[in-house]
């Protein structure tokens, strides 16, 4: 069965949402539905764009833990710079992710700090600074900007949200850059031996850099959706995210050590979790247990994957 599920990881995530799915059914008849499901990719968008930025880290066997941090910050800055328009607001947020990020990439891949103390340092100062400061980063009148909010909450033709735009030419870039590009295989030759990547004469500082700069654009991407599908910003925007964010690309295969996993596993990851959150709703259960659920699905798929992996080497 491990070999199976080695060799075909995303039939496990399939069938798994599809159990879901239908757990949810019978807690509510009526439940699938065009409606519900165009909800529930409404809803799964801006954890799976955060999960993005965090896989590409993942496979260099790092891990970023400022995305929540990121992502609150572009969210409230680009709503608090609404007032010089749209398109100059956006492209503050993205301008803050990617400067978080390149700040990350730095200490880690030059100055050879862990990802784990760098990430989680770099998101304390974000929010501290951010606190602190909050004022002086509003121009007006903090608003979400209606096009930002269209695209979150708006549809398409009947049920297909618009953000499925977004996210499925992300999605698409991410996964064929993986597959075919030069910065994809390198960026799995690393997680699997950076020490053979760095003896190949690659510069590994370099790749590190890119990465987490481009998992900060992503954070501030993910942001800029929820902050659209809550219409409203403030400074625990997306502080909660990186848990279910972290299991997301966990429940997706990509392993913790690096070097294995695909952006399409944390696809599925990603909309297990939101109908996993829709079902928990239905039973009505607190948020804190949720904290522990996911935590504990955190550990029981790395420790699957783990024993698919020594599977795989026996």
């Amino acid at each position: 069965m491990t070999r199976t599920l080695a060799a075909h990881p995303l039939w496990m995530l399939s069938g798994l949402l599809v159990l879901l799915l239908i757990a949810c059914q019978v807690a509510e008849p009526g439940y699938i539905s065009g409606n519900q499901v165009g909800t529930i990719i409404r809803l799964a968008a801006p954890l799976a764009i955060l999960a993005a930025g965090q896989t590409l880290v993942m496979l260099t066997g790092g891990i970023d833990l400022s995305i929540g941090f990121t992502a609150t910050a572009a969210a409230y800055i680009m709503a608090g710079q609404s007032s010089r328009g749209t398109f100059v607001a956006i492209l503050i947020a993205l301008a803050v992710g990617l400067i978080i990020g390149l700040v990350n990439g730095v200490g880690i891949g030059i100055f050879n700090v862990q990802p784990l103390i760098m990430t989680l340092g770099m998101g304390s100062i974000v929010i501290g600074i951010l606190t602190v400061r909050a004022q002086s980063f509003v121009t007006g009148a903090p608003a979400v900007p209606g096009f930002v909010n269209e695209l979150a909450t708006g549809s398409l033709l009947g049920d297909i949200p618009k953000s499925i735009l977004l996210w499925g030419g992300l999605a698409a870039v991410i996964i064929l850059g993986l597959k075919y590009s030069g910065y994809g295989r390198m960026l799995y030759a690393y997680g699997d031996n950076p020490l053979a990547v760095r003896l190949a004469g690659t510069r590994s500082w370099q790749l590190l850099l890119a990465t987490y700069a481009l998992c900060g654009v992503c954070a501030a991407i993910g942001g800029l959706l929820l902050v659209g599908l809550t219409n409203a910003a403030d400074l625990g925007l997306a502080t909660s995210y990186l848990l279910p964010a972290v299991a997301a690309v966990v429940i997706g295969g990509t392993s913790i050590f690096g070097g294995l996993g695909s952006y399409s596993g944390t696809i599925f990851g990603a909309l297990i979790l939101t109908v996993l959150d829709s079902f928990l709703t239905l039973l009505d259960v607190a948020q804190s247990v949720r904290q522990i659920l996911y935590g504990a699905i955190i550990l029981a798929m790395a420790a699957l994957y783990a024993r698919i992996s020594r599977s795989e080497a026996s």
